[in-house]
């Protein structure tokens, strides 16, 4: 029975461990098992599963409450930076630059929104940026709230996680109701609107293609590789040359080529007709197969020795060596033309053609154990959450303010953890890590944190509501859906957005799961919504993590 005592009842470490792996435990059992259709809470059932037993009275010491909240902040910001990290900087190219403008305006007239109804309804501003990291369903904001609160007050944060918890589920519905609204008012038909998108979709004009063009321009006679490189200027790789007598080689860049040769050349199928220069395109004799009888085969081969990690392929000098060439790499499920100018990642799927003996060596080379893949390399890791936590407690002096600006352990975090995931490989830090490892670690960090501020709040919570605070739920609502709807019909009206894609934007610049699936099952087939989230999810969530920093920092520092 002591023992049962020192678990259960006598507070401290082993007390506090056991209530915090048991809110965590319940919540993910209610997550899975109250859902409406495909709705649901999700993890933030861990927050409500901990203010219910706060309120019954259960704590934590405030030790491990402490370390539980900024740890497992930290792990989960951190993993979401390693995984936006390398396409953080690409989404703002070509399209993505508008869809980022569009899903930084949401972010801030949601600011702006959450300021004015903090103004007129006289509501304390630190509550107001807890509602608003709940209204746009965003909790790495809380955290990193929560933090510069604490650290600039000394005080406990209480009233920001209250707001959060009250303003979150209407969040949620919010944010998909916000997609209906813009779809009632022009009168969008999805299949019709699916209709025109892939009459213009251009996508498959992206894709890399093999093509076989028989050389009959007796201008580019003796041609070498290199010099068809420069004439072309587009990417392309020529995998092989298939000669007038059936024989063939694989290429290299002095190699030349003569009229009645066959080149096989993968480059996007936009960029084909260019080659009609060199000849006409014919049926392809043989598909690139392991299985090809020819003397030649090609093979997928994945980059597992870390040595050639963040390496260009130009620099690898493979093809000089052995007679064999990389065609495409496949990045995360992406098939990339093997440009010399490509940085090789750890984890990248190599397509090699060549001699079947020196394809193997080149596997050989390059490593080719997928095992390897499934030990985590955590130096990387903890290296970089070191360097996140002295970015985020570095004191930044901004005139005007009377406390200096940190970033906090949230925006330090992440913006560490980005840079690592986006130009790591190029100084040979091994970034990679299995989606289920990555994931993991985010869970177990949100996870952890959820438990950890509800369990902190939740003596506040019920008292709170009868004292007025039913009133957040309202202004959460107007946060939801103001800039949704706001931006979304400008987007519509003016800029030409379809409606895939904008139901994406909005899904993505709230950082909301529940909405992209609900984007994604209406989408009648098309990857538009899943595209625009994925664009503008890495800048949005570095600004809603900026944007309650700098809010408490401007009303609560005085």
């Amino acid at each position: 029975m002591d023992y049962l005592r020192s678990i259960f009842i006598e507070p401290g470490i082993t007390q506090s461990i056991m209530i915090l792996v048991v809110t965590i435990a319940a919540g993910l059992f209610l997550a899975g098992k109250l859902k409406i259709k495909t709705f649901s809470l999700g993890v933030t059932w861990i927050l409500f599963t901990g203010i219910f037993l706060s309120h019954c009275g259960l704590h934590l010491v405030p030790e491990v409450e402490t370390f539980a909240k900024d740890f497992g902040l930290i792990l989960f910001v951190y993993s979401i930076g390693l995984q936006v990290g390398p396409s953080f900087f690409s989404s703002f190219g070509k399209g993505g630059l508008k869809l980022n403008g569009l899903a930084a305006c949401i972010v801030l007239l949601g600011c702006i929104t959450t300021v004015v109804i903090g103004v007129l309804s006289s509501e304390d501003m630190s509550t107001m940026v807890g509602v608003m990291s709940g209204a746009i369903t965003n909790t790495p904001s809380l955290g990193a709230a929560q933090q510069t609160f604490t650290d600039i007050t000394g005080l406990r944060p209480d009233f920001l996680s209250t707001g959060y918890a009250v303003a979150y589920p209407l969040g949620v519905v919010g944010i998909i109701f916000s997609m209906l609204v813009l779809k009632w008012i022009f009168r969008i038909n999805v299949k019709d609107e699916a209709k025109v998108i892939k009459d213009k979709s251009d996508n498959s004009k992206r894709e890399p293609v093999l093509e076989d063009i028989v050389v009959n321009n007796p201008q580019i006679e003796t041609m070498t590789i290199r010099q068809l490189h420069h004439m072309m200027n587009f990417p392309m790789v020529v995998s092989r040359i298939i000669h007038a007598d059936k024989t063939e080689t694989v290429p290299q860049a002095t190699t030349e080529f003569h009229r009645g040769d066959t080149l096989r050349v993968l480059a996007d199928r936009e960029h084909l007709d260019m080659l009609s220069l060199l000849g006409p395109a014919i049926e392809r004799q043989k598909k690139e197969s392991t299985t090809s009888s020819s003397a030649l085969i090609s093979r997928r081969i994945v980059v597992t020795r870390p040595e050639w990690n963040g390496k260009q392929i130009r620099n690898l000098n493979i093809n000089d060596h052995y007679h064999v060439t990389i065609t495409r790499v496949n990045r995360a499920g992406v098939d990339l033309i093997a440009t010399a100018d490509l940085h090789l990642q750890l984890g990248d799927r190599l397509m090699v053609v060549g001699d079947k003996d020196d394809v193997q060596k080149v596997a050989d080379i390059f490593g080719n154990e997928m095992k390897k893949l499934d030990v985590p390399n955590l130096l990387p890791v903890f290296f970089g959450i070191a360097l996140g936590v002295i970015l985020g407690t570095l004191p930044i002096a901004i005139p005007g303010l009377s406390s200096p600006f940190k970033l906090g352990l949230a925006g330090g975090t992440l913006i560490v953890a980005i840079l690592i995931g986006r130009f790591g490989p190029y100084y040979h830090m091994v970034t990679f890590a299995t989606t289920s490892a990555n994931m993991m670690v985010r869970e177990i960090g949100i996870s952890l944190f959820l438990a950890a501020v509800g369990l902190g709040a939740g003596s506040t919570f019920v008292p709170t509501l009868m004292a007025g605070g039913w009133v957040w739920i309202g202004y959460g609502v107007i946060i939801t859906l103001l800039p949704l709807l706001i931006v979304g019909f400008v987007a519509r009206k003016w800029l030409d957005v379809d409606y895939f894609t904008l139901m994406g934007l909005i899904a993505g610049s709230t950082t909301d799961p529940p909405a992209l699936a609900f984007a994604s099952e209406t989408s009648e087939g098309t990857n538009n919504a899943s595209v625009a989230y994925a664009t503008v999810y890495p800048l949005t969530m570095f600004l809603r993590v900026l944007a309650a920093q700098i809010l408490i920092i401007i009303f609560c520092a005085a």
